[in-house]
């Protein structure tokens, strides 16, 4: 290892990553030192799990390298990354459910007595990394009988079982209470005695001040800076998050908002931890914006709004009568609509036609005495869709999968289109969509405002936001923060309410 790098355990060094259209990294650089915990922070999009999943070897970078202990590697594999040191604690959960807990932790690593697995070496050995990092769970259970902060510690055991150097962990607290996550704060100060270094990624100011030697921010792809955490505040930290200029483009807004016509009072999820006693209000013809850090409940809100998700307390009421969105249907039927946030999982038939996406909302609408589906109204309103949302396809026969992320979306407004919605909830509407498509859909928003309808948006994009909502409602862990006006709200503002609670 050379004199000038022998401080650092791991360096990134210049990275770079494209993906179609997409510069998702841009000369990045990060070095981390033995026995530290080093942040990583930046808003939602600006590049920190994908560099992350670059050092894991689930992405291979297009330019740049990685040095470990001085020596330069590039992982292929998952595999070959936790078979060198380094493991990665993802904020999505990825385990087995129907298994036990040393069943996952050992996955595809067991022990073996011959031909056979050593369930007796595979419990011992389990049992003493959770005395050693004081998780109190029988190694025995069934994974699906845990909690999600217990199944976090499992994550957790289960890299300190690869003897890892370097532990990313992304959002690890984003599920947990006061108390599990001062017994994750226990569990990494003893990993940092072991020499180990803790890459963290999180939104949560007082956190990371708390727990981190250093912060490197990221914001658009590229490194911003890298600085002791004892020389900063949350005040320079959200600055340098959210340092830039509105360059985006947006349509002039044409949409007047009128009069109250959705109140949502106190509403509490069923399952915790979710949202609490959340309320607010919605104007006819008004575009309201949902801001919030991941964690922050927001999606879970619309979905409790459209009949997905139960709720165990508080009311909506429309245009002065309380209403029960028990399901989507009831909230279709009550003049709702709900663009989902993943689009090619939960929002299209990607092998059937622009045709069926288009109709699929309203079957009903369509069936004939007979109980078949009409081809002329199905033809009338798909070609509608196309036309009125100017979706580029070479015909409403054509499979919707073979279209641009863009025209996919705006198949599925314009299939909600049809319903005849009151009330429009868009989650992350513009996600993985180019800038040009982006515009349209923003020009379509706003013309849909200017025709009355209610419209709620949740974007992680700030300049989104401030560039077509008239009002924004800032979610914190679970809770609403507060409402700001669009036209003289600041990005700090409703960065410091997203970190509020």
């Amino acid at each position: 290892m050379s004199e000038a790098n022998s401080k650092y355990l791991l360096e990134m060094l210049h990275l770079t990553k494209r993906f179609p259209g997409v510069i998702a990294l841009q000369d990045v650089t990060l070095r981390v030192k033995s026995g530290s915990v080093h942040a990583l922070m930046g808003e939602n999009g600006a590049g920190k799990s994908t560099l992350m999943k670059c050092l894991f070897g689930i992405y291979s970078m297009n330019e740049g390298q990685i040095l470990l202990e001085g020596q330069e590697v590039s992982f292929a594999t998952s595999k070959q990354a936790l078979e060198s040191g380094v493991s990665m604690v993802h904020q999505e959960l990825n385990q087995v459910r129907q298994r036990n807990v040393m069943d996952n932790i050992w996955l595809g690593r067991y022990p073996k007595k011959g031909l056979f697995i050593d369930e007796k070496k595979m419990y011992e050995d389990t049992a003493a990394i959770f005395k050693n990092l004081d998780i109190n769970i029988d190694p025995r259970r069934k994974v699906s009988s845990l909690s999600v902060s217990e199944m976090q510690m499992v994550e957790i055991a289960k890299a300190v079982s690869y003897h890892s150097k370097i532990i990313v962990m992304d959002e690890p607290t984003s599920s947990l209470t006061e108390k599990e996550v001062d017994h994750l704060f226990r569990i990494i100060k003893k990993l940092q005695s072991d020499n180990a270094a803790i890459i963290y990624i999180s939104h949560k100011m007082e956190e990371i001040l708390k727990i981190s030697d250093e912060v490197t921010i990221m914001r658009d792809g590229k490194s911003i800076a890298t600085k002791e955490a004892k020389d900063l505040t949350t005040e320079e930290i959200i600055k340098l998050m959210v340092g830039r200029d509105l360059t985006h483009r947006f349509p002039p807004k044409e949409n007047q908002p009128q009069e109250v016509i959705l109140k949502v009072k106190e509403m509490t999820a069923l399952t915790q931890p979710g949202f609490q006693d959340v309320s607010f209000e919605l104007r006819k013809g008004e575009i309201l914006g949902i801001a919030g850090l991941v964690g922050s409940k927001r999606t879970e809100v619309v979905e409790a709004m459209f009949g997905i998700r139960a709720l165990s307390s508080g009311s909506m009421e429309l245009h002065g009568k309380e209403i029960h969105n028990h399901s989507p249907k009831a909230a279709i039927k009550n003049g709702f609509a709900l663009v989902t946030e993943e689009r090619r999982t939960t929002g299209i038939y990607p092998e059937l036609s622009v045709s069926f996406n288009s109709i699929i909302a309203n079957l009903r609408k369509y069936k004939t005495k007979g109980g078949f589906l009409s081809d002329k109204k199905v033809y009338e309103d798909s070609k509608w869709v196309v036309d009125s949302m100017k979706v580029r396809t070479p015909s409403v026969k054509t499979p919707i999968g073979s279209l641009s992320g863009g025209n996919q979306q705006k198949v599925i407004i314009g299939r909600w289109l049809l319903t005849k919605p009151e009330i429009l909830l868009l989650d992350e509407p513009t996600r993985g969509i180019d800038v040009g498509a982006k515009f349209e859909i923003y020009q379509l928003i706003n013309e849909l405002a200017a025709e009355g309808k209610g419209i709620i948006v949740i974007s992680s994009e700030m300049p989104e936001l401030l560039g077509i909502t008239d009002r924004i409602l800032v979610m914190s862990n679970g809770k609403a923060a507060g409402v700001v006006d669009t036209a003289t709200a600041t990005q700090e503002e409703i960065m410091r309410l997203a970190a509020l609670y």
